[in-house]
């Protein structure tokens, strides 16, 4: 999936990527020597595309924070490692670990290793998904996982694809089965204007949530946060020129769920 107002452009490609974050270079050139590459160019030090493999060197020699590391390879193994060193505030929160993304049920398999080994050590799981993923990771994953949160970000088939580059009816199936398994599932929605703040879009996805039998959804409001990532990774920002909500537009859209029979809140 694409969206438009993705708010992670480090996660749409599956492979590691070094971000460029032009205001904190001081122009050491590091960068430039420590390259195996020679993929910083003359000059500014921005980053040839073409040439950087993600390695990380480049930053690592970074004394300014100019260089960011987006991603790396690890193992489930080498993942709960991690998630455990923080169980005793699981523990005291009440809370747990969330797998997010991008997509974490383009690794599906990698997703149930993990939560083995969570539920092994009684550590809470939770999945957040876009949907569009195959049905069968689902099933693989619903017997580890203790919450999922669902987004559904239009209900109209081609205005999805056109905002996400896919339509929703995977998505659609995959609510089913998650709404069927007997898991807690939270509904959630980016709230995106004019493009899914509608009379029409809010009607058709009270509706479906509850033909599942469900009645929760949370809003998202849109956000630019993550256009300095865009910047650094130098991607187009495709929604440059969407303004935030007011804080009345998204309270009216609340309000709208709630009267449809949607028990809605919004997310902080």
């Amino acid at each position: 999936m694409r969206c438009a107002w993705c708010a992670n452009p480090e996660n749409l490609l599956a492979k590691q990527q070094t971000g460029f974050i032009a205001k904190l270079c001081q122009s050491c050139s590091r960068c430039a020597k420590a390259c195996p590459n020679g993929a910083i160019l003359p000059g500014d030090y921005r980053i040839d595309r073409e040439k950087c493999t993600g390695c990380g060197t480049c930053s690592d020699a970074c004394f300014y924070g100019a260089l960011v590391k987006y991603g790396d390879l690890m193992s489930p193994e080498d993942v709960f490692k991690k998630v455990r060193r923080d169980k005793m505030f699981y523990e005291s929160s009440g809370g747990g670990v969330t797998v997010s993304g991008g997509e974490p049920m383009t690794q599906a398999d990698f997703v149930t290793e993990l939560f083995k080994l969570c539920k092994e050590d009684g550590i809470h799981t939770c999945i957040e998904t876009c949907g569009y993923s195959p049905s069968a990771g689902y099933h693989k994953v619903i017997p580890y996982t203790d919450l999922f949160y669902f987004d559904l970000k239009n209900m109209d088939p081609a205005l999805h694809k056109q905002y996400t580059g896919c339509d929703n009816a995977l998505i659609h199936e995959n609510a089913k089965i998650v709404a069927g398994s007997g898991v807690p599932v939270l509904f959630r929605q980016p709230l995106i204007p004019t493009v899914n703040d509608n009379e029409d879009n809010i009607t058709r996805t009270a509706e479906f949530i509850l033909s599942l039998g469900k009645t929760d959804l949370q809003l998202m409001p849109y956000h630019r946060a993550g256009q300095t990532k865009y910047d650094a990774l130098q991607m187009k920002y495709q929604t440059a020129d969407l303004q935030v909500m007011a804080p009345e537009h998204i309270n009216a859209v609340k309000d709208r769920y709630i009267s449809l029979g949607i028990n809605c809140t919004i997310s902080k």
